[in-house]
């Protein structure tokens, strides 16, 4: 008997996560093992089942599934992790992949490329459509770009997570939303960057930041 690529799904959509289920036990390649609405489902009983591949839903109710894959490398780093999600944004994209996930895959695939994505990402590849791919190159050039500022203009990493979202066009509440802080927060950091700088405002800051490069 051919030995069955052993899979778990963790999605809380019940229609996607049956299909899913449905897909799988419909090959002789694949064995369902587990499929759980939220993450915390999959963490009280992974121990039962440990399959070689996890399907992992990015937004999930309760803990993230980005959080849940970084609980679950830390115990179980064989397990590789397909993130099955609606984004594709480069942000979504770089957290995914540094938390652990070998592939990305958007839920609008079909099931003849969830099925090769998966066989891809056991033998040993890294399965993500072409304009994921890009983004996630983007995202890592991006990521290596450091502003090279002199010890008198020392900016925490928080306010460089801000500074970065001012360079995209946030506003103050989006700011906030993308970081879980408050509002009150994000201006504090604006308050103490536009001090470190010595500058007035988001203009004279992001110039005197990046130009620092």
């Amino acid at each position: 008997m051919v030995n069955r690529i052993k899979v778990s799904i963790v999605e809380d959509e019940g229609i996607i996560r049956s299909g899913i289920v449905e897909l799988l036990d419909s090959t002789e390649e694949f064995e369902c093992l587990g499929d759980y609405p939220h993450a915390e489902a999959v963490l009280d009983d992974i121990s039962k089942n440990i399959p070689d591949i996890i399907i992992m839903d990015i937004q999930l109710p309760g803990m993230s599934g980005i959080e849940c894959i970084v609980k679950l490398k830390q115990k179980y780093p064989e397990i590789q992790f397909l993130m099955f999600t609606i984004y594709e944004d480069s942000d979504h994209v770089y957290e995914a992949i540094k938390a652990g996930a070998s592939g990305y895959l958007l839920k609008s695939a079909c099931n003849r490329n969830i099925l090769n994505a998966l066989t891809e990402l056991y033998h040993g590849g890294s399965p993500m459509n072409a304009q994921i791919a890009r983004k996630l190159v983007s995202a890592f050039q991006k990521q290596t770009l450091q502003p090279k500022l002199t010890a008198d203009y020392y900016i925490s990493p928080r306010e460089s997570e801000v500074l970065n979202l001012l360079a995209k066009g946030f506003l103050y509440k989006e700011i906030a939303d993308q970081l879980f802080i408050s509002v009150g927060t994000v201006k504090q950091h604006i308050h103490k960057i536009y001090d470190k700088l010595h500058v007035q405002n988001r203009t004279e800051a992001l110039n005197k930041y990046f130009n620092n490069m």
